[in-house]
């Protein structure tokens, strides 16, 4: 999971999702108006969430499952953006109002959440988890509701409602392979392991690592595990006995820190390249700690907290002052940074006197660069292939704000250039 006030910048970690039939193309098109619009007393016309005084925007967001942490630091992130918003006078003479509920990361709740809250929303400025955006991308593509998944599937791309930001997992995965070969020593003929979760966010990180493999020679040890298991003792024998030179991991923090820890309790001393939901700052305080900091990497398209860029340090004084005390973790800039890209359209679909829902997207899918000191540049204009396919790696630091640093700065390995990307 992972891209992030006022702020002078801004690029996400990453989602967009399913096709719209009439854009062959996947570019993003015109439409009408939208149900339910109403010309206001300012000559802009509206539609649902969107009142005399008031936008609407919603959250749908995990505080009680798997990534707890994330949601909190993301919510507390995006209340941040809109109070500083409100307080400098909205947008389009309008305050936002920001929508928070809490699906666990359980499907059934995330679908009766949208359900309460799709119909007086202008936006979903956040919704973590794959397995419920695929859930209900086709009623999202229907409502034309500009959606921000934290969740970066290929299987969320093609859907002109869903802007998945930043890289998506496979595409994060190419770009770590040839960073182990380039940095790490492994060359043809070398097996990598690769743990991974069951269901979209691991099969499209497989999708990555597969491609590099077979265009590099290498082979993939797979391994794949359930979001509740815990215990990584049966895959890191499973990883030692093929003989793995390094592990890529696409699971999520507490599975890392068993599968690293146990790693190097059993004597196999490799590197790790984890997906950008597989670390958490907190990892750092737990017994893996020591093993996480010394051969372990993750990609992301988001820079991480401790970047020192003027929005960024910016977004960490702002965050600390209305939070003081709190973690500071990817999750910062990445619920900013979908705060701001809501709050952007917003502001174009007002000049152009247009805020029903197909408005708000005319106007996202109108920008092409969009970017700055929180992470890559995205274009927003198509919706068949990620905003972008420039990764960062990224190495845990325990001095560090946010527990992490740039290793390596932000670039497309030379596969991941020309890298088809599968869609929906």
């Amino acid at each position: 999971m992972g891209k992030i006030g006022t702020r002078t910048g801004v690029a996400a970690l990453a989602l967009l999702s399913l096709a719209v039939a009439s854009c062959a193309s996947g570019k993003a098109t015109g439409g009408d108006a939208g149900a339910g619009a109403a010309a206001g007393g300012d000559g802009v016309t509206t539609g649902p969430g969107v009142t005399a005084t008031t936008i609407t925007v919603s959250a749908l967001t995990d505080l009680t499952g798997p990534y707890a942490s994330f949601g909190k630091s993301q919510t507390q992130a995006q209340q941040l953006y809109f109070d500083q918003v409100n307080a400098g006078g909205g947008v389009c003479g309008r305050t936002y109002e920001l929508v928070v509920r809490d699906h666990g990361y359980d499907t059934q709740k995330a679908v009766a959440a949208y359900t309460e809250v799709a119909p007086k929303s202008a936006a979903i400025v956040q919704f973590i988890g794959s397995p419920m955006i695929t859930a209900l991308k086709q009623r999202i593509d229907g409502d034309k509701l500009l959606t921000i998944p934290m969740a970066w599937a290929t299987t969320l791309l093609g859907s002109r409602a869903i802007q998945v930001t930043g890289t998506t997992y496979d595409v994060d995965m190419i770009n770590a392979v040839e960073f182990l070969t380039k940095e790490k020593g492994i060359r043809s003929g070398d097996k990598i392991g690769h743990l991974y979760f069951e269901g979209d966010y691991g099969e499209s990180s497989l999708d990555g690592s597969k491609y590099a493999a077979g265009k590099l020679g290498l082979r993939i040890v797979e391994q794949k595990i359930k979001a509740t298991d815990q215990d990584m003792s049966a895959q890191v024998a499973a990883f030692k006995a093929a003989g793995v030179k390094a592990v890529l991991v696409s699971v999520g923090p507490r599975q890392t820190a068993s599968l690293v820890g146990v790693s190097l309790a059993k004597g196999m001393d490799v590197p790790f390249v984890g997906s950008n939901s597989a670390y958490a700052p907190q990892l750092l305080a737990t017994p893996a700690g020591p093993a996480l900091l010394k051969d372990f990497y993750y990609v992301s398209a988001g820079t991480p907290v401790s970047a020192q860029n003027p929005g960024m340090q910016r977004l960490v004084a702002d965050y600390q002052a209305k939070y003081p005390g709190q973690t500071l973790d990817s999750g910062i800039p990445t619920g900013w940074s979908a705060a701001m890209i809501v709050d952007e359209a917003m502001k174009k679909a007002c000049a152009a006197k247009d805020l029903t829902r197909e408005g708000v997207l005319n106007a996202h899918r109108s920008q092409s660069s969009f970017g700055g000191d929180l992470g890559t540049p995205m274009d927003f204009t198509f919706f068949d292939k990620p905003a972008s396919r420039s990764s960062y790696v990224l190495k845990p630091d325990k001095a560090a704000l946010g527990g992490a640093v740039v290793f390596r700065e932000a670039a497309v390995s030379e596969l991941a250039k020309d890298y088809p990307v599968p869609v929906g």
